[in-house]
């Protein structure tokens, strides 16, 4: 019998880009790999409508968190609703995410992207939860108006707004 490695697993559907999303995404983040790829067979091909021995499902794993990748057919699309957040120790580990998966997508506001394949990231520097709690007042707004102003983060504008430093951000 197999064991859970994993309680809950994020399963991402894809049109047919499941393993080129998969190989991109383990490509990005350290120590990411590959798992397991499994094929559409001929049973249900009236359904799914794929052909036999194209790539059904693709697990893979990042940053020690197991993802599935279906290839489920247009029938989804990624919405903005559900995103990842990466947290970030440094400016160096914020601006290599950033470029990495925002490249070929779209940048948008307050630390978010979309990747090529449409998937939405939010790549945050760890600090900023402890700058926005540990903050009452004139600082918290000092921050929150730095957050909103910029797309992606520069940690040390955001340290300067909640030490109160009056330097543009």
């Amino acid at each position: 019998m197999a064991s859970i490695r994993q309680k809950i697993t994020p399963c991402l559907w894809f049109d047919t880009q499941a393993e080129q999303a998969a190989n991109f995404y383990t490509s990005v983040f350290d120590g990411g790999c590959i798992k397991q790829v499994s094929r559409y067979g001929k049973a249900g091909q009236d359904v799914h409508g794929k052909a036999s021995g194209s790539v059904m499902v693709v697990e893979f794993e990042i940053a020690g968190q197991t993802f599935t990748a279906l290839n489920g057919g247009p029938h989804f699309k990624f919405t903005e609703a559900v995103s990842f957040q990466v947290m970030c120790e440094s400016q160096d580990e914020i601006d290599r995410f950033w470029a990495k998966l925002s490249e070929g997508g779209q940048q948008g506001q307050c630390g978010w992207l979309k990747d090529r394949f449409g998937l939405s990231w939010q790549i945050v520097p760890s600090a900023l939860p402890q700058l926005i709690g540990n903050a009452s007042g004139e600082a918290r707004e000092r921050i929150i108006g730095a957050v909103m102003g910029m797309k992606k983060f520069d940690l040390a504008a955001l340290q300067r707004a909640a030490a109160g430093e009056h330097e543009k951000v």
